[in-house]
């Protein structure tokens, strides 16, 4: 033990004499930490978010009865299924406002509330009688309870006057939701006597049958193993964890060549170590229990970090995701004991994965070749080839996935055995080019120009590939969110054709409505419009109705169709269908298809196949007269309103005050695209974050390397500097060898960012989400991620050369006076 210690000691000596590696380790290892934690940290509270939502009562979870004819039922067919053996439980369901926050106010009944339907809220019996007895109590999360209020007991009321029973927090709740005993929720929402759901506790017990019960007022909905919010956002984080583990691969190069450096310079005291009698398992012992302890600090520092990223990016990813999916994500960061637990353990295995090749070659090499100054640089030269072949197998493989998987994984598998043998290629094409011009120079000085840049790639080699990979996904993913910025706002001038939408509460509402707009003659056409769902191969579909109209006809954003597809339209026996239904059915225009609909199976000819980007469901467009006639139960409320220019915003004034329709039910297109742009926009913001990040650390990565190098590179500087050449002219030198490596890099990212852009659009994008968006080429992009990589190697380089150029002689002289 004794000996032991005074070993670790010895090893620990290193970093405090050469603080600068010390930082570089250090960097590399917050830097891989905080951007993994970060982005963990992202997908634990919005899947913590997602179970709290799919907890609140009458979920897809647990089973359910639901109104057939409208959202609510009377609160006798309750009382009737009890009696006739079903056990149920009731559920009042609604909007409402307190303070100008919208709020979803649900009604239970704790005494038949299910137990499978989830511990929200967790009522015992000491708080039955609170819960229920008047004034009751409001449940709400404890987020919702301090905008509201910040204090228990305080009791609210609603925007239009109605009491609210005193507030109490509760953890399991979802934001923005109030859960109060159903007879008040009745009396706030004004439904006394009515009911929006029946849970029911028992689905296999379910007789006498619905029917003989309650007639046709009710149907029963089945439970869903798991929630449409986890299926509908896990590509979402996947691409998420993808940015965040290739963010931690980025600073595990940081830490890769920090600890190969220090190996190399402390080869001597190994050698000393070896000598005086310390056994090479006691050595490689204590070196993993250094890096371990480098480790747990760095992660330490890492997680503080993470947790600063994720409460920056917090807000972006949940507007996202509430934009996009309809799920409620706290914007309160709660991290819990196992978040910390995982990224130390994270630190710790990439420093010992980082590691892994300098200890097996501490093992390997000699104890007299340890002496050695350049014996390490010797040994990874010797890899070059290994890894070369390592790089083409990865590449092959990459091909061979992509031709036969078909799932998510296999997309990300691709896109990861593309990256990382594209980075293992990297200096194996750098060494070759330098030899290329070895060979055709002459001169002295330009040949050992050269040369030294060869004898240098070794040692920068790890930064490069960082630089490569921070890049090659900057390209990759600024491509697919460029294209997709421009496909999407031409596919919403496309599908936002109508100049405003209106939603009638009723149809007796939606006809006063039409009666009244065709005597204004600033409406220049109406567009009805119908909504419903079916299903299709066991998915649920979207059926859309719409008029026949030169609106549609002429900007409807469709990729393939037949022609006179909008003949076949109008026909009643043709349909439009989205291109992710499309792809999962395999379909083409001609093929028919079969829907169900109210009055039997119908049969329709596939017209055309459109885009509908972001739309997790499949989707059918049909001519509305024929969608009228197979779905006749369905009130027609929906209609577009074609407008004279400059008469959108007092018609919708005067509508709102004629008819008290709120935003929700009538909107202009200009609000719609700006709503949907603003979505579009936090999406990507948190990709952008991510990637600049990766870019920052692959910056930090070539400075470390560069720092670390300055060093080292001496012994060979300090002859020419004897020759005659001047510190200046060296550090020209210098900045050439390190602008042209990193020029050529740069370059080839271009091409690897492109492909990788494919691989998104073409590859990921269609397996998570079912659609393919245009691939476009932005030239000024590209330029400009050139400039700023090479803006971040001049920063980069600033420091050694500034450092070589003050260099007093008498330290180049020395270096003639010591073992090297």
């Amino acid at each position: 033990m004794k000996q032991g210690y005074w070993v670790l000691a010895v090893l620990l000596s290193h970093w405090r004499r050469h603080p600068l590696q010390l930082m570089t380790l250090m960097v590399g290892l917050i830097s891989a930490t905080a951007l993994w934690s970060g982005v963990e940290a992202l997908n634990h509270q919005a899947r913590a978010s997602y179970d709290r939502a799919a907890a609140v009562f009458g979920g897809p979870r647990t089973a359910m009865l639901v109104g057939q004819r409208s959202s609510t039922f009377s609160q006798q067919l309750f009382v009737d299924l009890r009696r006739a053996g079903w056990r149920v439980s009731p559920v009042v369901e609604g909007r409402v406002r307190v303070q100008g926050r919208p709020l979803r106010l649900l009604g239970i009944e704790p005494v038949t509330f299910p137990a499978q339907a989830g511990s929200i809220p967790a009522i015992g019996a000491p708080d039955l009688k609170s819960f229920i007895a008047p004034p009751g109590e409001a449940l709400v999360a404890p987020e919702t309870l301090i905008a509201l209020a910040g204090t228990e007991g305080a009791g609210l009321r609603t925007d239009d006057g109605a009491s609210l029973p005193p507030l109490r927090a509760h953890a399991q709740l979802a934001p923005d939701v109030v859960i109060v005993d159903i007879g008040a929720a009745q009396g706030i929402l004004h439904l006394q006597g009515q009911l929006s759901r029946l849970l029911v506790a028992d689905a296999r017990s379910r007789s006498p049958p619905l029917e003989a019960v309650t007639g046709d007022m009710l149907r029963y909905v089945a439970a869903d193993a798991g929630t449409d919010l986890e299926h509908l956002t896990d590509s979402f984080h996947l691409n998420l964890s993808a940015f965040g583990l290739l963010s931690f691969l980025v600073g595990l190069f940081i830490v890769y060549s920090a600890i190969g450096l220090a190996f190399e310079q402390r080869m001597p005291m190994f050698r000393t170590l070896r000598a005086c009698g310390v056994s090479s398992r006691r050595l490689n012992g204590l070196l993993l229990i250094e890096l371990l302890v480098l480790a747990i600090a760095g992660g330490l520092v890492g997680l503080v970090c993470g947790y600063l990223i994720a409460a920056g990016l917090l807000p972006n990813v949940a507007a996202s995701l509430q934009g996009l999916y309809g799920a409620r994500v706290s914007g309160a960061l709660a991290l819990r004991p196992e978040w910390w637990v995982a990224g130390l353990a994270m630190s710790a295995i990439g420093t010992l994965a980082a590691s892994a090749t300098s200890l097996l070659k501490v093992i390997r090499l000699p104890v007299l070749a340890a002496a050695q100054p350049y014996a390490w640089r010797q040994s990874q030269r010797q890899w070059l080839g290994w890894q070369g072949v390592t790089a083409a197998a990865m590449l092959v493989a990459a091909i061979i996935v992509l031709i036969l998987g078909e799932s998510l994984i296999s997309g990300f598998v691709v896109l990861g055995l593309l990256l990382v043998g594209a980075a293992l290629v990297l200096p194996v094409l750098l060494a070759f080019l330098l030899r290329i011009g070895e060979r055709s120079s002459r001169r002295p000085l330009v040949l050992w120009f050269w040369a030294d840049s060869r004898q240098q790639l070794p040692g920068l080699s790890l930064a490069l590939m960082a630089l490569l990979l921070a890049l090659a996904v900057n390209v990759g993913v600024g491509t697919m969110v460029e294209s997709f910025s421009k496909t999407f706002t031409a596919w919403l001038d496309g599908r936002l054709a109508a100049d405003v939408y209106v939603n009638a509460m009723s149809e007796a509402q939606a006809r006063d409505i039409e009666a009244s707009l065709r005597a204004r003659q600033e409406v220049t056409a109406i567009l009805p419009s119908g909504r419903a769902e079916t299903g299709i191969g066991g998915r649920p579909v979207e059926i859309l109705g719409l008029a026949d109209h030169a609106t549609y006809r002429d900007l409807w954003p469709l990729l393939e169709s037949r022609p006179n597809a909008w003949d076949d339209l109008k026909s009643g026996e043709g349909a439009l269908v989205s291109e992710q239904l499309a792809r999962r059915l395999k379909l083409r225009p001609g093929d028919r298809l079969d829907v169900g609909a109210p009055t039997g199976d119908w049969s329709l000819r596939i017209a055309a196949i459109y885009a509908d980007y972001g739309n997790p469901k499949g989707q059918i467009a049909v001519n509305i007269d024929a969608f009228t006639d197979r779905f006749p139960g369905l009130p027609r409320t929906r209609f577009g309103l074609r407008v004279s220019p400059g008469k959108i915003a007092p018609l919708i004034d005067d509508m709102r005050k004629a008819f008290h329709l709120d935003e929700s039910r009538l909107s202009d297109q200009s609000t719609l695209k700006m709503e949907s742009k603003g979505i579009f926009n936090r999406t990507f913001a948190v990709t952008a974050a991510l990637n600049t990040f990766t870019l920052g650390v692959a910056g930090v990565a070539l400075l470390t390397s560069l720092l670390t190098l300055s060093h080292s590179r001496l012994p060979q500087l300090a002859p020419l500097w004897a020759l005659g050449v001047t510190r200046r002219q060296l550090a020209g030198i210098e900045f050439l060898k390190t602008v042209f490596i990193a020029f050529i890099t740069a370059m080839l990212a271009l091409p690897l960012g492109l492909l990788v852009a494919w691989c998104l659009i073409a590859v990921v994008n269609v397996r998570a989400f079912g659609w393919r968006l245009p691939f476009h080429v932005f030239p000024l992009h590209l330029a400009e991620l050139v400039v700023v990589a090479m803006l971040a190697s001049l920063l980069a380089m600033l420091i050694p050369l500034l450092r070589l150029t003050r260099m007093p002689p008498a330290a180049l002289i020395r270096i003639f006076s010591n073992e090297r």
